[in-house]
């Protein structure tokens, strides 16, 4: 059997995989369940995420991941061995070639921590690509011609904005700031308005079910539960999509402003494509409520949310597979 070529969405949140010929084979959450005494691991992915926030002591549920970039690069490695030994790309006495897509402006340093854990976790040769300019391709923009594309992939840890032509970045900014952060806000006002805590878990429900961005353009609520940090015992209330809007609001004007920066670096001509073409909205975050509405009003130019975000890099990187060869050998091992 030969082994085949995989693009790989390394994110934050979510691990893809793609493989040449076959199309999306992997789609599972950043995390690994070890045991602190053994060190052994006892499982990855998204039955790794049923447990987070409900293991008993010896027992962590650990993202690897943090901000776009490896933060244990140890239990990284397990994780992409783990992923990659599932698919069964490997061939007889052959590795597979893996393109695995990087937020911009990372460090030389973080960028040869994620190609060493791709080679010990099973690659022959592994390529670097930007996440954003990936995110255009599957999203299906044509950003090899001469002229202005923009893209802003919202993932879990990064927001990637750049503006692409000839088939290159032009100009781009990448901020720590994304779908972990917005839970995190959430997470955080509950604690500072009610006295209550919830877990990650509940504060994701929450952005999902009734969050907003856009002022007025959702009215819902939902039940949660948390520990009431007065009395301690469990305790239920209702939240309301105006309240989420209130608690993402500081968050959402950094990611407006770093958009305008971007924007405001763009050459005049690539600025003008830009007013006809629109804006694509990328990755999970894109999936916020209102953040189109919201960019289109502050940006005033047209926003749009991919057809399948979530999936807009993996796929960037699979139509990327069949051009391997030709990638700059700079990418390469």
């Amino acid at each position: 059997m030969f082994s085949r070529d995989i693009g790989i969405d390394l994110g934050t949140a979510n691990v893809l995989i793609y493989v040449k010929g076959q199309g999306i084979v992997l789609n599972e959450p950043s995390v690994i369940a070890l045991d602190t005494d053994t060190k052994q691991m006892l499982a990855v992915g998204e039955e790794a995420r049923r447990m987070v926030g409900r293991t008993p002591g010896n027992i962590v549920a650990i993202r690897p991941l943090r901000d776009g970039v490896i933060a244990d690069f140890e239990i990284t490695e397990m994780m992409l061995t783990h992923f990659i030994d599932k698919i069964n790309v490997k061939g007889f006495l052959k590795k597979p070639r893996i393109l695995i897509c990087t937020p911009t402006h990372i460090t030389s340093v973080e960028q040869k921590a994620i190609r060493q854990a791709a080679e010990r976790s099973g690659g022959k040769q592994v390529y670097l690509e930007e996440e954003p300019k990936v995110a255009a391709v599957g999203a299906g923009m044509d950003i090899f011609q001469p002229s202005g594309n923009m893209v802003i992939d919202i993932g879990g840890g990064t927001t990637d904005i750049a503006v692409l032509s000839m088939g290159d970045i032009v100009t781009s900014q990448s901020i720590k700031l994304a779908g972990d952060k917005f839970d995190r806000e959430i997470l955080n006002y509950i604690k500072r308005k009610y006295k209550l805590l919830i877990g990650e878990r509940t504060a994701e429900q929450i952005k999902i079910q009734v969050g907003t961005v856009y002022k007025n353009a959702r009215d819902e609520s939902m039940d949660i539960r948390g520990r009431d940090m007065v009395t301690g015992l469990p305790k239920t209330l209702t939240v309301h999509s105006n309240e989420i809007e209130e608690a993402l609001a500081d968050s959402v004007n950094s990611l407006v402003r770093a958009a305008k920066s971007v924007l405001e670096q763009t050459p005049p001509e690539l600025s003008a494509d830009i007013i006809d073409r629109g804006v694509i909205l990328t990755g999970g975050g894109a999936q916020l409520h209102g953040i189109d509405q919201l960019l289109a009003s502050e940006l005033k130019v047209p926003v749009v949310v991919a057809d399948n975000p979530m999936t807009c890099v993996v796929e960037g990187a699979g139509k990327m597979l069949e051009h391997l060869d030709k990638l700059p050998k700079r990418k390469a091992n």
